[in-house]
């Protein structure tokens, strides 16, 4: 039965969560940071009133006080003595506190309960000024006794006036302190605002790597951890992604991977056991077809070895009884059964090549070149030949084979030569394959040379490009020799070159640089 399919927040993808988790760390931050902003905003808005409002209004109001004694001691000194002088002062504090009025009104014009008392003080100012300042100044100038200056009521209402400026006095107080609290509280909110943002940053930091370790590190470290164990060879442990859906899938696919390798490999170890029994079945094949192959080469050669000699007794015998053409018919006998045992010899050869390398061994390819052109002597004194051996290189393989090679390649320069003496050029370069160093070694002829549509075909066993009549042989040689490279691990070609001649170049994996001195044989 299915798993039943997850709900709510068991459902989210990784990447949900993660973003789920950093906005509640960015609310909190922004939460925070927003309250601070307004705590700090609520501060310059409080001091800027104490500083620009309060505070002045403070100063003005002592303004005000001392324009008010001036004008009182300038009166009274004026209705005492007389004297004009005094006159000064009362219209300078006057001017001063007509000024102050106008600037206090303007600084509490927004506070009901200061401007309240800044009209007492302006009602008792107009009193004291109308009723007493003023009849004393001008009771002074005429002469008079008495002035209303000197009297009880008016210092009645100078004190009534000196009260209300302390009554505002009072009130700025008031509010100046209420300021300095909203200052000091402001700033206590705005300090514990920077310490809750400083301790919601490291909480959110917390909860994060919290979070992370849970939903992220510690699963993808398990998933890591099962995934290294069939990495080592344990196919057979399960993977199993935990945490959120990302996870979980993630796991899904590869455990899945695990048990298509795990398939995989059960394919591959029947693959391998199959080809195991057909590698058996064909070395035993192999072995049967190589007996068969000598017994074959054998029986058949024991035949022709008769063939040939009855054919050659019959004509010695009874040679003066035959006729031309029954000696063209015994002389055609002999050469197809020559010609029959010599291709038996090179379908032997050819078989045999590759079936081990354990002949290996550092072969100087120089020596077998100057082999070769000792075997070779009588054709290349026969046809005034000159074969150039220059400086061959030292190769890993079988000297024989290789031997047959470069014999085989000299011999066909030597079978296919044009009316001009032949010319064999023998030489090597080292230089960077695909699979590395090789050494190349040409073997160039100045002969009838081959048609380069012909450059693949003339390494296929038993063809030939002329008759037999024209050029003798077997058809085998080129195939022989193509077999013997690719069996050390090399290539052979035909290099398309101008007419007269051809070049054959063959590749081989280099090993040890042999030098020597180039010989000519001629």
């Amino acid at each position: 039965m299915a798993e039943a399919e997850p709900r709510g927040p068991s459902r989210w993808p990784l990447r949900t969560r993660l973003l789920l988790l950093l906005g509640a760390a960015g609310v909190l931050m922004t939460a925070t940071l927003v309250t601070q902003l307004a705590l700090q905003d609520r501060q310059r808005d409080v001091r800027n009133d104490l500083l620009s409002r309060l505070d002045p209004a403070r100063v003005t109001l002592a303004d005000l006080r001392a324009a008010v004694l001036d004008q009182e001691t300038g009166v009274r000194g004026y209705v005492l003595t007389g004297d004009e002088r005094f006159l000064e002062p009362y219209e300078r504090g006057r001017d001063a506190g007509d000024d102050a009025v106008v600037r206090l009104n303007n600084a509490v014009q927004d506070d009901e309960e200061a401007s309240a008392a800044m009209a007492v003080v302006q009602e008792r100012l107009d009193t004291w000024r109308d009723e007493t300042a003023a009849p004393s100044v001008a009771d002074s100038s005429e002469g008079a006794d008495t002035t209303p200056a000197t009297g009880d009521e008016a210092r009645r209402q100078f004190q009534a006036l000196r009260d209300a400026i302390n009554d505002t006095d009072a009130v700025l107080d008031q509010r100046r302190a209420a300021a300095l609290d909203d200052l000091d509280a402001a700033a206590k909110g705005a300090t514990a605002a920077m310490i809750l943002q400083v301790v919601g940053l490291v909480a959110s930091g917390v909860l994060i790597i919290g979070a992370l370790t849970r939903l992220v590190t510690g699963p993808l470290g398990r998933l890591g951890a099962d995934a290294r164990t069939v990495a080592s060879g344990d196919l057979d442990h399960e993977v199993r992604g935990e945490g959120s859906p990302d996870l979980v899938r993630l796991g899904a696919d590869v455990d899945a991977m695990r048990r298509r390798i795990l398939d995989e490999v059960d394919q591959l170890n029947a693959a391998t056991d199959g080809l195991a029994r057909q590698a058996e079945e064909l070395a035993r094949s192999n072995d049967d077809l190589e007996q068969f192959a000598y017994v074959a080469s054998h029986d058949l050669q024991e035949p022709l070895r008769k063939v040939s000699g009855f054919c050659q007794l019959l004509q010695m015998r009874y040679a003066d009884q035959l006729d031309e053409r029954a000696n063209e018919y015994i002389h055609y006998a002999v050469d197809g059964a020559k010609r029959m045992q010599d291709l038996i010899n090179d379908l032997l050869s050819f078989s045999r090549v590759g079936r081990t390398a354990e002949s290996f061994e550092p072969v100087d390819l120089d020596e077998l070149a100057d082999q070769a052109v000792e075997v070779l002597g009588p054709a290349i004194e026969e046809t005034g030949a000159t074969v150039t051996v220059g400086d061959l290189p030292e190769v890993q393989g079988d000297r024989r084979l290789l031997g047959a090679t470069l014999q085989n390649l000299i011999g066909n320069a030597l079978k296919f030569r044009g009316p001009e003496r032949p010319v064999v050029k023998i030489d090597a370069t080292l230089t960077d394959g695909a699979a590395g160093d090789e050494w190349v070694i040409t073997v160039a002829d100045n002969g009838i040379g081959v048609d380069p549509d012909y450059g693949e075909q003339i390494f296929t066993i038993f063809k030939r490009l002329h008759s037999k009549t024209e050029y003798p042989g077997t058809g085998i040689g080129l195939a022989l020799s193509k077999k013997i490279v690719e069996f050390h691990g090399g290539r052979i070609w035909l290099e398309p070159t101008p007419p007269p001649g051809a070049t054959f170049k063959l590749a081989l994996p280099a090993t040890v640089h042999h030098e020597k001195e180039p010989a000519d044989v001629g």
